[in-house]
C-alpha cells in the first residue's frame, strides 16, 4: 500500500511522466532571384540588406538562384558565366562567396537555386554549343522548340495551345543532359565548399494550355519526340515510341519519359551528395501533383519516397485562399509534412498585403517542414508588403 502511495505522488508530481518531445521549427525560406529588380549577386554591395532583411522577415534558408538561361553566377567553366565575371572585373569580389560568408555569419542556410532543364527564352545559350541542337526538346509533330517562331507553338496548333512556360527546354533524356547537370552542381560545390544545399527548379517538361493529360488520349501537345530520344525508348524497351497520331505504347512511354526527368534528379544528387555528403538537395515544383505527374513528368512525391530530395516546395501561387487550401493539405497528406515545405506567391499581393500573411499564418497551421516566399524582389520593392510578412508571426 505504501508502495503504491509513493508511486502515485510521484506521478501527480509530474516526476514519472515523460517529457513531449518539442515540436520541430517550422523554416523559413526566401526565393533570391538572380535576374529580378534587385539583383543581389550583381552588386556585392546589396548583400548586406539583404541579409538584414532576411532576419527581420524571420528567415532561416535563402534559395540563392545563381544558374538561369545557361548563365552562371558563380565561377564556372561549364556554364556561361559572364554574369559573374562581369561582377568580379567591376568589383573585384565573388558576389556569391560574399553572400555565402555573411549569410552564415547570420546564422542562414544557402541553398544554389538552380534552373535546370530551362535555357529561358536563350536560343542563342553557349550550353547549347556543348550539348549540340538533339539536347532540345522536340514535340509531338517533330519541331523542335529551337524551331519555334519566337517561342510561340507553331500554326496550326497555335490556336488551340500556348506553352504556360515559353522557353528553349533541354531534353533530358539526351544523355549529355543529365551528365552536363551534374557536372555543373560537382564544380558548383568544389568552387564553394560551404553551400548548404542545392535546390533544383524547372526540373520538367514544358507546361502546355489547355492541360495535357499524357499521350494516351491522342490530343494536345506534348514535347520528348526528339529521334534520339525514340531511339533510346526503343532501345531499353523493345517497343517503339508513338509519334504522330499513334496510341501505341502510349503508357509506357510517358512512364519512360517521367523516368527520364527522375534520372536527372538522381544524377544531380548523387553528384552533389558525393561533392558534399549530407547537403541538402531540395527541388521548387507544381503543388498540382498529380498533374505535374501526369503532364510534364514530375514525379516528386516518387522523389521524396527515394530519398533522392529532402524535402519539396511545391509552389501554391494563387490568390483564391480555397484553392490554397487544398493545394496545401493535399501537398502536406501524400508524402508527409516533414519533407514538405509550402511555397507561397508573396507577389501576387503586394497591393493587398493583408492578404500575404494571411495566407503566410493558413500555411503555419498546417505544420509543415517549411514555408518559402516568392520572392525577395517583391518584397523589397513593396514596403507595405514587407511590413505585413516583417509583423507575420514567427515560425513555431
Amino acid at each position: 500500500m505504501l508502495l503504491a502511495l509513493l508511486v502515485g505522488a510521484i506521478a501527480r508530481d509530474g516526476m514519472a511522466q515523460p517529457t513531449a518531445p518539442a515540436p520541430t521549427p517550422v523554416r523559413r525560406g526566401l526565393w533570391i532571384p538572380c535576374e529580378g529588380s534587385v539583383r543581389v549577386l550583381d552588386d556585392p554591395a546589396r548583400i548586406a540588406a539583404l541579409v538584414g532583411d532576411a532576419r527581420a522577415l524571420g528567415a532561416t534558408d535563402l534559395f540563392v538562384q545563381v544558374y538561369r538561361g545557361g548563365r552562371a553566377w558563380f565561377d564556372s567553366q561549364i556554364a556561361d558565366a559572364a554574369p559573374h565575371r562581369a561582377v568580379r572585373e567591376r568589383s573585384g569580389a565573388d558576389a556569391f562567396a560574399q553572400l555565402l560568408d555573411a549569410a552564415h555569419g547570420a546564422g542562414l542556410r544557402v541553398h544554389a537555386w538552380m534552373n535546370a532543364l530551362s535555357l529561358s527564352e536563350r536560343k542563342d545559350a553557349a550550353i547549347l554549343a556543348r550539348l549540340g541542337r538533339d539536347a532540345v526538346l522536340v514535340d509531338r509533330r517533330g519541331r523542335s522548340v529551337l524551331d519555334y517562331p519566337n517561342l510561340e507553338v507553331p500554326k496550326p496548333d497555335a490556336a488551340w495551345y500556348r506553352m504556360g512556360t515559353r522557353q528553349v527546354w533541354l531534353d533530358p533524356a539526351a544523355p549529355s543532359v543529365p551528365e552536363t547537370l551534374a557536372a555543373l552542381v560537382t564544380e558548383l560545390i568544389a568552387r564553394y565548399p560551404a553551400l548548404d544545399g542545392v535546390h533544383l527548379d524547372y526540373i520538367r517538361h514544358p507546361d502546355v494550355l489547355p492541360f495535357t493529360p499524357g499521350s494516351r488520349f491522342g490530343v494536345g501537345l506534348d514535347f520528348g519526340y526528339g529521334a534520339s530520344a525514340r531511339e533510346r525508348f526503343a532501345r531499353e524497351t523493345g517497343v517503339a515510341a508513338p509519334f504522330g497520331d499513334s496510341l501505341a505504347n502510349a503508357d509506357r512511354w510517358d512512364q519512360w519519359r517521367r523516368e527520364r526527368v527522375t534520372e536527372v534528379v538522381q544524377r544531380v544528387a548523387s553528384a552533389a551528395r558525393t561533392a558534399k555528403p549530407g547537403i541538402a538537395m531540395s527541388a521548387a515544383v507544381w503543388a498540382f501533383a498529380d498533374r505535374a505527374y501526369l503532364s510534364i513528368f514530375q514525379d516528386w512525391r516518387g522523389w521524396l519516397d527515394a530519398g533522392l530530395v529532402d524535402f519539396a516546395v511545391p509552389m501554391a501561387y494563387t490568390t483564391d485562399d480555397r484553392l490554397l487550401r487544398y493545394l496545401a493539405t493535399a501537398a502536406l497528406g501524400g508524402v508527409g509534412g516533414d519533407r514538405v515545405w509550402i511555397g507561397l506567391g508573396s507577389w501576387l499581393f503586394a497591393s493587398d498585403p493583408g492578404r500575404a500573411r494571411a495566407q503566410h499564418e493558413f500555411a503555419l497551421s498546417l505544420r509543415p517542414a517549411g514555408v518559402s516566399f516568392f520572392s525577395y524582389d517583391a518584397i523589397a520593392s513593396a514596403p507595405a508588403l514587407r511590413a505585413a510578412l516583417l509583423a507575420a508571426p514567427a515560425p513555431p
